[in-house]
């Protein structure tokens, strides 16, 4: 069985659990704890735990285990450190107040989004 790789892993496992608002940042002329960040949408605190969680098993199923995660508990926003790509989840009142997309002031990789 081929290896996936791990960017194309995470984009279809967000795109199966219907996460919305995908935005993929390449920082890697900006960062250097990882070359891309994922910033995806969940509809509520329980669809957002269940897009990170089904990341999380892809990823080790894939032979990526998460260096870390972080704020299982309240699921309002979810990160899932996968050392060369940081994934956050969150519902869309948190995405909107810290609008990380502007705070790493990068124009996105991929315009694409989910379907709604």
């Amino acid at each position: 069985m081929e290896k996936v790789s791990l960017l194309k892993m995470v984009q279809e496992s967000l795109d199966d659990m219907k996460a919305q608002d995908v935005r993929i940042l390449d920082v890697s002329d900006k960062s250097t704890i990882t070359e891309t960040i994922i910033i995806a949408t969940g509809t509520s605190s329980r669809h957002v735990k269940a897009v990170a969680n089904r990341v999380v098993m892809d990823a080790k199923h894939n032979g990526h285990p998460p260096l870390g995660i972080e704020g299982e508990q309240g699921s309002d926003w979810v990160l899932v450190d996968l050392d060369e790509i940081v994934l956050h989840v969150m519902i869309q009142q948190t995405r909107d107040f810290y609008n990380l997309e502007k705070l790493w002031s990068t124009q996105p990789v991929d315009e694409s989004t989910s379907k709604a």
